[in-house]
């Protein structure tokens, strides 16, 4: 009986040229359509996972600005996409680009960081501030949080805490670097001891009306507000003056302001 796989020519052209051929073309196909689905639920899937960090600079020195923006040109996870010199620009560049944080200078022209950081605040508060500057007085660092920054910390800081602070406030945390954190500890420990030698020494009622002179309230009004002769104030005055060891107003003023008895203004 004769084979017809080893005669039939239509037979072997199929089996050795044709079906080689139409397994490519089929096998090219679907490498070409699994290519295409890969990449329109994949990768479209993953890549808003990974979330890039929009950062805007706020401060009036050109070349920190500029130095700040170089260094991030590094970095995987934070972008800075606009930079400001004043409260001005920082309203219209926030509008513009809407970054997820401002780095914030205190110290800016026609409008300071504490009153820009209030009004941005106010406007967008999905935004976040991190104060960067220079000045680490207790007044600015309480000014900036009360304004609702979340993060402060001084341009003496290292790169790495910067990035540090950038995500953890991005991440819905507070940033206070550790030398910030020495300051407003040394300031608190510091109030205590002074609360603790010179304000005893004051009766109560001697301390309402150190209160109420430092705030600017003549001895009349104290005399109306305490139900209390004018005399009797003009003595628990003196008494005050004596025991604190006042020589006049402006000392009364500057011992209130640093002992946190008067808010400053």
């Amino acid at each position: 009986m004769v084979d017809c796989w080893e005669f039939n020519p239509c037979v072997k052209l199929t089996l050795f040229w044709i079906f080689p051929k139409l397994l490519v073309v089929l096998l090219t196909k679907l490498t070409i359509f699994a290519a295409i689905v890969f990449n329109k639920f994949f990768l479209v899937t993953i890549k808003p996972m990974i979330m890039i960090v929009k950062v805007l600079i706020a401060d009036d020195n050109h070349l920190f600005r500029e130095i700040l923006a170089t260094l991030f040109k590094y970095s995987s996870d934070i972008e800075i996409i606009a930079q400001a010199e004043d409260e001005l620009e920082v309203l219209d560049k926030v509008l513009s680009s809407r970054p997820d944080i401002v780095l914030m200078d205190v110290s800016m022209p026609r409008l300071n960081g504490i009153d820009t950081t209030m009004a941005l605040h106010k406007k967008f508060p999905e935004i976040k501030t991190i104060a960067l500057t220079a000045y680490d007085e207790k007044t600015y660092i309480k000014g900036m949080f009360d304004a609702g920054a979340c993060g402060y910390l001084l341009k003496s800081c290292k790169f790495d805490q910067l990035v540090e602070a950038i995500m953890q406030v991005y991440n819905g945390k507070k940033y206070i670097s550790d030398d910030v954190s020495e300051i407003i500890i040394q300031d608190y420990l510091g109030q205590n001891s002074r609360e603790a030698v010179k304000l005893p020494k004051l009766t109560e009622r001697e301390s309402e009306v150190l209160k109420l002179l430092a705030e600017g309230t003549s001895v009349r009004e104290i005399s109306d507000r305490l139900f209390i002769s004018i005399k009797t104030v003009g003595t628990h005055k003196k008494n005050i003056f004596d025991k604190l060891e006042f020589e006049n107003m402006a000392q009364l003023i500057k011992f209130a302001l640093k002992n946190g008895i008067v808010p400053f203004i």
